[in-house]
């Protein structure tokens, strides 16, 4: 049997790159395999071929993408891009107006100032299922949750940007990249987008 020329040097199609928005609980690193105390992905996530687009500290809660696509993960993980990152941070203490204005303008780490964000209190805290373990609480010191959006990925950024203005960070979920979301997702479950 013949083949025709055209059938052999076609190109196979490509697979559509695969997406995946996964909540991660605290305690989980933003790789497969543990390390310490610290649990991996593959407790969670037992898909070949897809790979962590960004990080999120083993302390850190919230949306991690995974993807099948190098392309995609480099847009999604390189600073150059600017994809916005919203966070849910709950503080030790209520900022007023000038600490909120201050993260708005962007303040002084020790390796430089920040670019502006967004800031604002949310009132009321977002509808999160309890961490495991609960955060420490002091019963004379009240707390309030901010809503921050960066553009950058500095190692513990958004931390060191609210303990900059005085109010240090007690717990800190990722709600968003860009226009990815939370959304319907729990502590530990995955979703392909």
């Amino acid at each position: 049997m013949l083949v025709s020329p055209i059938a052999v040097t076609q190109p196979m199609p490509a697979m559509p790159p695969h997406l995946i928005r996964f909540y991660k609980p605290y305690g989980v690193l933003s790789q497969f395999t543990a390390e310490g105390k610290w649990q991996g992905l593959k407790d969670y996530i037992d898909l070949p071929g897809v790979y962590v687009a960004g990080r999120l500290d083993a302390d850190s809660e919230g949306l991690l993408l995974l993807t099948s696509d190098g392309k995609l993960q480099a847009h999604i993980a390189d600073p150059r891009f600017k994809m916005e990152k919203t966070y849910w941070v709950q503080v030790e203490g209520v900022p007023g107006a000038a600490a909120l204005d201050a993260l708005c303008k962007g303040v002084v780490l020790n390796d430089g100032p920040t670019l502006p964000a967004q800031a604002r209190l949310l009132d009321p805290a977002p509808a999160l299922a309890p961490r495991n373990p609960p955060i420490r609480e002091r019963k004379s010191i009240p707390t309030a949750w901010i809503e921050l959006t960066i553009r950058e990925g500095r190692n513990r950024q958004v931390r060191r940007m609210t303990a900059a203005v005085g109010y240090p960070t007690l717990r800190l979920v990722r709600a968003a990249i860009g226009p990815y979301s939370l959304e319907g997702l729990e502590p530990g479950m995955w979703q392909a987008c």
